[in-house]
């Protein structure tokens, strides 16, 4: 059968359009902490296809590691303190909820009122910091000539900082966002079109369906928490942005012009509400396939018995809990049946002392996209 000319040369110019596709070069600008644990999953995925993919961390940097098969990393030669300002955030949080009284009606607002000054007081410390660092960055000549002269292909970045943002527009290259929050305020929020009478403020715990105060009180809180992320992030980006992109540019504007969103997040989970187009909802993507028991971990879980056991771990920020607060709790699990696992990067003496029924392990050298099954 003879083929017409036209489809052969359809078919040859299709043929090497697919063979002549290469893999993409993509710089990341991460936020460090448990942030990171979300941008290592994308990295795998992007490395597992073939791209090349270039990581800028400080010289301090508390999970990204310089030196990886996933990535090239450029290790900025300033200290972000990312490790050291959290450390100062949990614990004096955790003791204001733990210590505050509930004997007067006021108590709640006064307790509600130190927590918010004291996660203020450690996101303007720690935006001063990054925007130290962008400037470090700028001011360094040479580097910013090698990050142009590499042809990057786009700008992967967490928002939750402004450094990604500002390194997208300075390149001139796509700029793509992995998030559910910016450093001015949430996502949906920003983009899309949202009417305060039926779209709940986060943590208001109120539903799509809200009376006339709670349509107000939904209101204020969206207002106000705009306000506080605005006036966190504004003082220490703004200057920056003046400094290099001229006067007449809006620093909110450098997030919002992202040409995608990776949103951490589902429609499962969220009241209905309006999108937009360039967001792509990718809720769950940390799963994977869950990995055997370890062996001393087997024993450990089937000498449970019919009792079964209790996980607790302190997730990937808090390294350790004040030795009151640890000896509480311990003393909670000891009246319990089940037999414990306590996972965490310090783990307290508290926590591991209560006989052969408690097990303890270190999670600082876990992997953070392993999974166990029981």
């Amino acid at each position: 059968m003879k083929v017409p000319p036209l489809s052969l040369i359809n078919f040859t110019l299709l043929l090497g359009q697919i063979f002549s596709v290469s893999a993409g070069k993509i710089l990341v600008f991460p936020l460090d902490g448990s942030h990171w644990v979300n941008m290592k999953v994308l990295i795998e995925e992007l490395h597992a296809k073939g791209h090349e993919v270039t990581v800028i961390r400080p010289s301090d940097s508390w999970y990204i590691s310089e030196k990886s098969p996933l990535y090239t990393s450029v290790t900025l030669p300033f200290k972000a303190g990312f490790e050291e300002n959290f450390e100062k955030l949990l614990t004096p949080l955790l003791e204001i909820q733990l210590r505050a009284s509930s004997t007067y009606p006021w108590s709640d607002i006064w307790k509600g009122l130190q927590m918010r000054q004291a996660v203020v007081n450690q996101f303007n410390d720690l935006h001063k910091r990054v925007s130290e660092m962008i400037i470090e960055m700028f001011e360094d000549k040479n580097l910013m000539r090698s990050l142009q002269n590499a042809k990057y292909d786009v700008v992967l970045t967490d928002p939750g900082i402004g450094g990604g943002a500002m390194l997208a527009r300075w390149l001139q290259i796509p700029l793509v966002n992995n998030v559910r929050w910016t450093y001015i305020g949430e996502a949906h929020l920003l983009i899309a079109p949202s009417p305060m009478a039926y779209i709940p403020f986060t943590a208001t715990e109120l539903t799509d369906r809200m009376t006339f105060p709670q349509r107000v009180k939904n209101y204020l809180s969206y207002m106000i928490g705009m306000y506080t992320m605005s006036s966190m992030s504004y003082p220490h980006y703004e200057p920056v942005v003046r400094r290099y992109f001229g006067p007449d540019v809006d620093y909110s504007s450098f997030v919002l012009e992202a040409d995608i969103w990776l949103m951490r997040t589902d429609f499962i989970f969220e009241f209905p509400r309006p999108t937009m187009p360039n967001i792509v909802y990718m809720s769950g993507f940390q799963c994977k396939p869950p990995k055997p028991l370890t062996a001393d971990l087997e024993d450990f879980v089937q000498s449970s018995k019919d009792h079964g056991v209790i996980v607790m771990t302190l997730g990937t920020l808090v390294g350790k809990l004040p030795q009151d607060i640890a000896e509480e709790i311990a003393a909670a699990f000891a009246q319990l049946p089940q037999k414990r696992e306590v996972g965490a990067t310090q783990v307290p003496a508290a926590a591991v002392s209560l006989g052969t029924a408690s097990r303890a392990s270190d999670t600082s050298s876990s992997s953070s996209s392993s999974s166990t099954s029981a």
